[in-house]
């Protein structure tokens, strides 16, 4: 493994063990948190590049369950309460649409959650020729995907944390 990837990996455990086990004072506390992890993940992420020609075959198989998803997304809604709720203006339907798109920043910090969960799970004990091709994945994956979600949920916590 790369220093890079090495990292990210250590980056995903840390913000695992964060929002599995919130020890957070109140939604600021929470976002202030997440905000010193995510754009490190996004950065270290946006960084790990697969071999030109790696086409990503490695399917990272699901470690978390549905309960455990669920008990991290109502911990992380419980500590955010009202501020929970944002308005998205990233949804594809939003150009259609005259209704405002809401969204939930304990649904977006649960699914990066699960991706994150996953991607620790399945690097554990592989094999380094193994590795790569699971990098090539969360690579592929952070681009059509999750890179968004992360985007999306920094700015409710920004606002969260500054106002």
């Amino acid at each position: 493994m790369t220093t890079n990837q090495i990292a990210f990996l250590a980056l995903c455990n840390e913000y695992c063990a964060a929002a599995e086990t919130p020890a957070f004072d109140d939604a600021r506390d929470l976002a202030w948190r997440m905000l010193r992890l995510l754009p490190r993940i996004y950065i270290c992420a946006s960084d790990i590049r697969a071999d030109a020609d790696a086409i990503p075959d490695t399917f990272i198989a699901p470690a978390l369950d549905e309960r455990h998803y669920d008990e991290v997304r109502h911990r992380l809604e419980a500590v955010l309460g009202e501020d929970d709720t944002y308005l998205e203006v990233f949804e594809q339907d939003m150009k259609y649409s005259d209704t405002p798109i809401g969204a939930s920043i304990a649904e977006g910090l649960a699914d990066l959650f699960q991706v994150f969960y996953n991607a620790v799970e399945a690097l554990r004990d592989a094999p380094d020729e193994l590795a790569d091709d699971i990098f090539a994945s969360i690579s592929d994956d952070f681009a059509s995907y999750w890179s968004q979600t992360l985007c999306n949920v920094m700015r409710p916590l920004n606002h969260i944390l500054n106002n």
